[in-house]
């Protein structure tokens, strides 16, 4: 049954606590999910939510630590001593996820938590993917594992699985190595279970494994599991030893951590925010781009106010400024975002940059056109200036096709510098065409109207 969060939950669980009635806490938690208790913990003061989970049962504890926010879960563990970080939860975690919550933590409180882990082979697990950066495939992985060697049989296999899968709690491959732990090969349990005793692994495992090198990025990890349908892959070191494997739960948490990076840059964000973060940190984060936006429109008053004659003597010409400005900015928003999304999934293909703004120039003029030729009709019928009907048409188009070409060709050459194309997209994109799309429309209007 999916859980509701109440007032009267919260407040029975809150009572427990001040009464310190260690029975109705277990009671009020003990069939939720983690998820459900992280949900809870946003409701809790750090003193009421340190009571409740030093009195959760440990694979629960554990669990809570990778459902909580990241600024809640800082916070949380400020108020652990490394002892209780170490001995609650990290030692029934997984190793990629200990990994992430103990490099959150500060060099000494690090060293102070991986000193009270007892299991030595575990604590040297944690140290080894510390050694990676967390956006790579190393800094992804988990090690554990089930791997088996190429040379024994398929009733030997069996008997090497059943020792290993008490340290792993999904087995989606189990992975053949040759006896310098090179990657060979994945196993299924349907070949094992097809397969007769004597069998060797070697004979019936998929030799045709797609794997990451450790210094492959979060990125192209995603894209490959994403293109290959895989819910588990492997990665390998330089030479093609077996080093861990990546789930499907962890790529996720990439591609929603990736969406919410660019949408953040699209919309004018420079670094990542979240909505508990403090008024200094959201106007730091945002200023930026809000700067470039004003210096922008400092520009585009100086152009308007370098035509202040024309302007005088042809006021009509104004009517169209916000229009013209508006067209620009949503033509090159529209093409920057398509080319990132492009960028993004890799669907893009083969088309080199030439092709990509052949076919946005294509597409630029058949909308130009259109967009154009509606504006000419409304003029025709609603203005008594020929002259303002050519100039605001022929610019419009003119506007359509720069904005459309910019928004391609900016992203484009980002991703080729290796600077995430998202920056072109929102404010640089709408602030840039705005103030190239006025002076070409006072260009053809000086053009039009001879002023």
């Amino acid at each position: 049954m999916r859980f509701e969060l109440t007032r009267d939950y919260l407040d029975a669980l809150k009572g427990s606590v001040q009464q310190e009635d260690i029975k109705l806490i277990k009671e009020l938690t003990q069939n939720l999910h983690p998820a459900d208790i992280a949900e809870i913990f946003d409701e809790l003061n750090v003193e009421e939510a340190r009571y409740v989970y030093l009195h959760l049962n440990t694979d629960l504890a554990s669990d809570l630590l990778v459902e909580l926010e990241e600024d809640v879960r800082e916070r949380f563990l400020s108020y652990l001593s490394g002892e209780e970080i170490a001995k609650s939860f990290i030692e029934n975690m997984d190793s990629d996820d200990a990994a992430d919550i103990i490099g959150e933590l500060s060099e000494k409180k690090q060293d102070e938590v991986l000193s009270h882990i007892a299991d030595i082979e575990q604590a040297g697990d944690i140290v080894d993917l510390l050694s990676y950066d967390e956006d790579t495939a190393g800094g992804l992985m988990a090690k554990e594992l089930i791997s088996v060697n190429e040379n024994l049989n398929v009733t030997a296999c069996l008997e090497e699985i059943r020792r290993q899968a008490e340290e792993v709690d999904e087995i989606f491959f189990v992975f053949v190595t040759d006896d310098d732990n090179m990657l060979s090969g994945t196993l299924t349990l349907k070949q094992m279970l097809l397969a007769d005793g004597k069998t060797k692994v070697k004979n019936i495992c998929d030799t045709d494994v797609i794997s990451v090198k450790t210094d492959a990025e979060s990125e192209e990890v995603a894209q490959v599991m994403e293109k290959y349908d895989l819910v588990a892959l492997p990665v390998v070191d330089s030479i093609g030893r077996l080093k861990g494997r990546i789930t499907i739960d962890d790529v996720v948490d990439v591609i929603k951590e990736e969406a919410e990076k660019d949408y953040q840059m699209i919309s004018g964000i420079s670094s990542d925010v979240e909505a508990s973060d403090t008024v200094i940190q959201l106007t730091r984060a945002r200023i930026p781009w809000l700067l470039i936006g004003l210096v922008g429109g400092i520009f585009g008053a100086m152009i308007i106010g370098v035509f202040e004659g024309a302007l005088q003597t042809f006021p009509k010409i104004a009517f169209f400024i916000p229009l013209i400005a508006a067209m620009a900015g949503n033509v090159g928003i529209q093409s920057s975002s398509i080319v990132v999304q492009g960028l993004a999934n890799n669907s893009l293909g083969f088309e080199s940059t030439s092709q990509k703004l052949f076919k946005e120039l294509s597409v630029a003029l058949l909308n130009g056109v259109i967009c154009s030729v509606l504006l000419f009709v409304f003029n025709l019928f609603y203005s008594d200036s020929y002259a303002l009907t050519f100039t605001v048409s022929t610019a419009l188009i003119s506007v359509i096709i720069f904005a459309s070409l910019f928004g391609t060709f900016v992203p484009l050459a980002l991703n080729r510098m290796k600077i995430d194309p998202a920056l072109a997209t929102g404010p640089f994109i709408t602030t840039t065409n705005d103030v190239i799309g006025m002076l070409i429309y006072f260009g053809i209007g000086k053009l039009f109207f001879g002023f």
